[in-house]
Protein backbone atom coordinates (compact mmCIF):
# COMPACT_ATOMS: atom_id res chain seq x y z
CA UNK A 1 0.00 0.00 0.00
CA UNK A 2 2.83 2.38 0.71
CA UNK A 3 4.37 1.98 -2.33
CA UNK A 4 1.06 1.20 -4.40
CA UNK A 5 -0.95 5.00 -2.89
CA UNK A 6 1.59 7.83 -4.21
CA UNK A 7 1.64 6.39 -7.55
CA UNK A 8 -2.24 6.35 -8.10
CA UNK A 9 -3.69 8.92 -10.07
CA UNK A 10 -7.45 8.77 -9.28
CA UNK A 11 -9.67 9.49 -5.98
CA UNK A 12 -9.32 6.09 -3.37
CA UNK A 13 -11.26 5.39 -0.83
CA UNK A 14 -9.54 2.77 1.84
CA UNK A 15 -11.47 0.84 4.20
CA UNK A 16 -10.89 -2.23 7.10
CA UNK A 17 -7.64 -4.20 5.84
CA UNK A 18 -6.37 -1.41 3.77
CA UNK A 19 -6.60 1.11 6.89
CA UNK A 20 -5.01 -2.03 8.83
CA UNK A 21 -2.18 -2.38 6.44
CA UNK A 22 -1.49 1.56 6.94
CA UNK A 23 -1.20 1.01 10.70
CA UNK A 24 2.15 3.25 11.71
CA UNK A 25 2.64 4.06 7.87
CA UNK A 26 0.30 7.36 7.67
CA UNK A 27 2.56 9.44 7.01
CA UNK A 28 2.14 8.29 3.08
CA UNK A 29 -1.13 10.14 2.57
CA UNK A 30 0.72 13.35 2.43
CA UNK A 31 2.87 11.60 -0.13
CA UNK A 32 -0.21 11.14 -2.61
CA UNK A 33 -1.26 13.30 -5.63
CA UNK A 34 -5.05 11.78 -5.75
CA UNK A 35 -7.52 12.30 -3.25
CA UNK A 36 -7.83 9.80 -0.57
CA UNK A 37 -10.85 8.83 1.73
CA UNK A 38 -10.54 6.52 4.78
CA UNK A 39 -13.78 5.36 5.90
CA UNK A 40 -12.74 3.70 9.85
CA UNK A 41 -14.43 2.67 12.30
CA UNK A 42 -13.36 3.74 16.17
CA UNK A 43 -11.28 0.77 16.65
CA UNK A 44 -9.74 1.07 13.64
CA UNK A 45 -9.25 4.99 13.94
CA UNK A 46 -7.45 4.50 17.11
CA UNK A 47 -5.28 2.14 15.57
CA UNK A 48 -3.76 4.65 12.28
CA UNK A 49 -3.79 7.37 15.29
CA UNK A 50 -2.15 6.07 17.99
CA UNK A 51 -5.06 6.68 20.15
CA UNK A 52 -7.18 4.22 22.43
CA UNK A 53 -10.88 3.64 21.54
CA UNK A 54 -12.22 5.48 24.52
CA UNK A 55 -10.51 8.10 23.37
CA UNK A 56 -11.72 8.64 19.55
CA UNK A 57 -14.75 7.96 20.99
CA UNK A 58 -14.87 10.65 23.63
CA UNK A 59 -14.17 13.28 20.32
CA UNK A 60 -15.13 11.47 17.58
CA UNK A 61 -15.36 15.45 15.84
CA UNK A 62 -11.79 16.20 17.22
CA UNK A 63 -9.86 13.25 16.41
CA UNK A 64 -11.65 12.90 12.87
CA UNK A 65 -10.93 16.85 12.30
CA UNK A 66 -7.38 16.60 13.34
CA UNK A 67 -6.65 13.47 11.32
CA UNK A 68 -7.84 14.87 8.30
CA UNK A 69 -6.01 18.13 8.53
CA UNK A 70 -2.94 16.47 9.66
CA UNK A 71 -2.99 13.70 6.86
CA UNK A 72 -4.91 15.53 4.40
CA UNK A 73 -7.39 13.00 4.06
CA UNK A 74 -11.23 12.98 3.99
CA UNK A 75 -12.19 11.05 7.27
CA UNK A 76 -15.56 9.50 7.39
CA UNK A 77 -15.32 7.91 10.95
CA UNK A 78 -18.19 5.27 11.16
CA UNK A 79 -20.59 4.91 13.97
CA UNK A 80 -23.50 6.59 15.72
CA UNK A 81 -23.78 9.65 13.96
CA UNK A 82 -20.85 9.55 11.32
CA UNK A 83 -18.51 12.08 11.50
CA UNK A 84 -17.03 13.28 7.86
CA UNK A 85 -14.15 15.52 8.52
CA UNK A 86 -12.32 17.35 5.18
CA UNK A 87 -8.82 18.02 4.57
CA UNK A 88 -9.26 21.69 5.89
CA UNK A 89 -10.57 20.89 8.87
CA UNK A 90 -14.75 21.35 8.11
CA UNK A 91 -16.77 18.94 9.90
CA UNK A 92 -20.44 17.64 9.35
CA UNK A 93 -22.39 15.06 11.43
CA UNK A 94 -24.67 12.47 9.31
CA UNK A 95 -28.07 12.56 10.46
CA UNK A 96 -29.03 9.26 8.90
CA UNK A 97 -28.60 5.43 10.03
CA UNK A 98 -29.22 3.57 12.88
CA UNK A 99 -27.48 0.86 15.12
CA UNK A 100 -28.76 -2.18 12.73
CA UNK A 101 -26.48 -0.93 10.54
CA UNK A 102 -23.51 -2.76 12.93
CA UNK A 103 -23.27 -5.73 10.74
CA UNK A 104 -20.43 -7.26 8.83
CA UNK A 105 -19.91 -6.17 4.86
CA UNK A 106 -22.40 -2.26 5.92
CA UNK A 107 -18.86 -0.91 5.51
CA UNK A 108 -18.01 -2.58 2.58
CA UNK A 109 -21.22 -1.20 0.93
CA UNK A 110 -20.42 2.43 2.59
CA UNK A 111 -17.11 2.26 0.45
CA UNK A 112 -18.62 1.27 -2.81
CA UNK A 113 -21.54 3.79 -2.39
CA UNK A 114 -18.96 6.68 -1.97
CA UNK A 115 -16.52 5.18 -4.39
CA UNK A 116 -19.83 5.09 -7.20
CA UNK A 117 -20.59 8.28 -6.59
CA UNK A 118 -17.12 9.58 -7.14
CA UNK A 119 -16.57 9.61 -11.18
CA UNK A 120 -20.48 11.17 -10.60
CA UNK A 121 -20.08 14.22 -8.45
CA UNK A 122 -18.64 17.72 -8.71
CA UNK A 123 -15.64 16.77 -5.94
CA UNK A 124 -14.35 13.70 -3.71
CA UNK A 125 -16.37 15.89 -0.99
CA UNK A 126 -19.61 15.85 -2.30
CA UNK A 127 -19.19 12.34 -3.36
CA UNK A 128 -18.19 11.60 0.52
CA UNK A 129 -20.92 13.08 2.28
CA UNK A 130 -23.86 12.14 -0.48
CA UNK A 131 -22.39 8.91 -0.38
CA UNK A 132 -22.73 8.28 3.71
CA UNK A 133 -26.11 10.08 3.59
CA UNK A 134 -27.31 7.75 1.35
CA UNK A 135 -25.78 4.64 2.93
CA UNK A 136 -27.24 5.75 6.27
CA UNK A 137 -30.61 6.35 4.16
CA UNK A 138 -30.63 3.01 2.91
CA UNK A 139 -30.02 1.60 6.38
CA UNK A 140 -33.33 3.41 7.56
CA UNK A 141 -35.31 1.96 5.30
CA UNK A 142 -34.12 -1.32 5.44
CA UNK A 143 -34.31 -1.11 9.43
CA UNK A 144 -38.17 0.42 8.82
CA UNK A 145 -38.77 -3.03 6.46
CA UNK A 146 -36.97 -5.33 8.78
CA UNK A 147 -36.54 -4.18 12.25
CA UNK A 148 -32.49 -3.28 13.83
CA UNK A 149 -32.03 -7.30 14.40
CA UNK A 150 -32.71 -8.25 11.05
CA UNK A 151 -30.82 -6.13 8.77
CA UNK A 152 -27.75 -7.59 6.86
CA UNK A 153 -25.30 -5.54 4.31
CA UNK A 154 -27.25 -6.96 1.97
CA UNK A 155 -30.56 -5.69 2.67
CA UNK A 156 -28.57 -2.31 3.36
CA UNK A 157 -27.18 -2.47 -0.61
CA UNK A 158 -31.05 -3.44 -1.71
CA UNK A 159 -32.04 -0.25 -0.22
CA UNK A 160 -29.69 2.28 -1.87
CA UNK A 161 -31.57 2.30 -5.25
CA UNK A 162 -34.94 4.37 -3.35
CA UNK A 163 -32.38 5.99 -1.31
CA UNK A 164 -31.04 7.79 -4.27
CA UNK A 165 -33.95 8.04 -5.78
CA UNK A 166 -35.88 10.04 -2.83
CA UNK A 167 -32.83 12.17 -2.40
CA UNK A 168 -33.28 12.95 -6.33
CA UNK A 169 -36.37 13.29 -5.52
CA UNK A 170 -35.81 16.16 -3.33
CA UNK A 171 -32.82 17.87 -4.91
CA UNK A 172 -34.22 17.35 -8.68
CA UNK A 173 -37.73 17.52 -8.70
CA UNK A 174 -39.29 16.75 -11.91
CA UNK A 175 -40.22 19.93 -12.64
CA UNK A 176 -37.65 22.34 -12.08
CA UNK A 177 -35.25 23.44 -14.72
CA UNK A 178 -32.23 21.80 -15.56
CA UNK A 179 -29.35 23.08 -12.81
CA UNK A 180 -31.24 24.66 -10.75
CA UNK A 181 -31.08 22.53 -7.84
CA UNK A 182 -27.13 21.73 -7.60
CA UNK A 183 -25.90 20.07 -4.91
CA UNK A 184 -22.90 21.77 -3.29
CA UNK A 185 -20.98 20.61 0.29
CA UNK A 186 -22.08 24.25 1.40
CA UNK A 187 -25.83 22.90 1.44
CA UNK A 188 -24.83 20.82 4.39
CA UNK A 189 -25.20 21.83 7.88
CA UNK A 190 -21.02 21.45 9.53
CA UNK A 191 -20.78 20.49 12.66
CA UNK A 192 -20.59 23.25 15.33
CA UNK A 193 -23.13 25.62 12.81
CA UNK A 194 -26.71 24.23 13.43
CA UNK A 195 -29.24 25.34 16.45
CA UNK A 196 -28.79 22.22 18.27
CA UNK A 197 -24.92 22.59 19.37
Amino acid sequence: MTELLPSVGVPVVIDADGLNNLVGRTDVFRKCSAEIVITPHPGEMSRLAGLSTKDVMSDRVGVARRFAETHQVHVVLKGARTVVAAPDGRVWINPTGNPGMATAGSGDVLTGVIAGLVPQAGSVLEATLAGTYLHGLAGDHATARLGEKGVTASDILEHVPGAVKELSEIYFPPDAPPDEFDFDEDDATPAGDSDDE
